[in-house]
């Protein structure tokens, strides 16, 4: 597994070269950039920004782990959902030129009064739809789970399953929604084959069950990135240092 950290939050204020810098220097080995924060890595690129920002990568030893999109399908009304989805074939497009692997989308729980399986397969629709147009750029779709009551590892498992889609993956958020009785083992087993990335909380919340999460994934042999999606703080970098020390810790076989 890698360690990565995105820009949700701890990083948000960083420009693009003061995020791959510092990050660098932290050990760090990738970033999901989260949209409308400092790093300004958004649609609006034109086609010479977008070289730009993909030769930065390039040059450092920071990887791209993938774009962090706000785009969710679960409206009632088809407009909303539809100008979601055509902004999500827009981010595709940006992560296709940046050489990002992925884009990150979510479900955000279900509208007041609505019917929640109706709900779940509005929202599957939309991601075959998106997951479909992604694939012909060599782009993953990876869903959050996410959201009040779609955060439920079983609902997302039926959006999963609505979706059917082979590039419609998941986004592990490490929710408390997804221990039962200590464990996690139950919910993780529902969406283990079509994880693509792992969402961090701070480690140090006991409640959580890390070891047993990095077990399952190295059991899987996954290798993606673990990204820390923690709170700001007015020192980011000593944060993200602990963070990282804790994440090796945690690690089965700790690596150097």
């Amino acid at each position: 597994m890698q360690l990565g950290t995105i820009t949700y939050n701890i990083a948000k204020d960083w420009d693009l070269p003061t995020l791959l810098k510092r990050l660098a220097a932290l050990h760090y080995e990738g970033v999901e950039l989260r949209t409308t924060h400092a790093h300004k890595v958004e649609v609006g690129l034109n086609k010479d920004e977008r070289k730009a920002v993909k030769k930065m990568f390039a040059d450092s030893p920071v990887a791209l782990a993938g774009l962090g999109s706000a785009f969710e399908y679960q409206a009632v009304d088809p407009e909303v959902v539809r100008k979601n989805v055509e902004g999500t074939k827009e981010y595709v497009q940006l992560a296709h030129d940046l050489g990002s692997p992925g884009v990150k989308v979510r479900p955000n729980g279900i509208p007041k009064g609505a019917d929640l399986d109706a709900t779940l397969r509005r929202i599957g629709r939309a991601l075959h739809e998106v997951g479909e147009y992604a694939e012909g750029f060599g782009v993953e779709i990876r869903v959050e789970v996410h959201g009040a009551i779609t955060q439920l590892v079983p609902n997302l498992a039926k959006i999963i399953a609505y979706a059917d889609h082979s590039n419609v993956y998941v986004c592990w958020n490490s929710n408390p929604t997804d221990v039962v009785n200590g464990s996690i083992r139950e919910n993780f087993a529902l969406v283990a084959p079509k994880i693509r990335e792992v969402h961090l909380r701070d480690l140090f919340d006991e409640a959580y069950p890390w070891t047993e999460l990095f077990a399952l994934l190295t059991a899987q042999k996954y290798d993606g990135f673990n990204l820390a999606e923690i709170p700001e703080s007015s020192d980011p970098e000593r944060v993200l240092r602990y963070f990282r020390a804790l994440w090796l810790a945690y690690q089965p076989q700790a690596k150097s």
